[in-house]
């Protein structure tokens, strides 16, 4: 069921991966909005920033598996299974989609994850 996967999508996924924040955050347009499941909207750069931080200190690592990709225009739809280190040694693995729109500098300006993070905390 493999596609083909666009570079892009595998660098936003590679720096996710390696957790710096400076680096994910530059993929984004100034004024992008970030929303995780049914959690509240990030909008900016300096509140994706924070919240991307505040994440990723309550996770030990994690790597992303793109499963499926599919794109259109300036959209990403790209369905995955992620492992997440947390912080007591062990490891969750979870299926997620992800959904990004690119505006017209190539720059993320709409963002959003589908995933239930229950597992990593329980």
């Amino acid at each position: 069921m493999g596609t083909t996967t666009r570079p892009q999508t595998r660098n936003v996924f590679a720096m996710t991966d390696a957790m710096d924040v400076a680096e994910i955050v530059s993929l984004f347009a100034t004024d992008a909005r970030v929303v995780f499941g049914n959690s509240q909207p990030m909008v900016g750069v300096d509140e994706i920033r924070t919240g991307t931080t505040a994440f990723y200190d309550t996770i030990a690592g994690l790597h992303h598996e793109i499963v499926t990709e599919w794109s259109f225009l300036d959209d990403t739809i790209v369905e995955l299974k992620v492992t997440y280190d947390r912080k007591d040694g062990q490891q969750v693995t979870i299926p997620c989609v992800t959904i990004f729109h690119t505006d017209a500098a190539g720059k993320i300006d709409d963002y959003r994850v589908y995933f239930d993070v229950a597992p990593i905390y329980a």
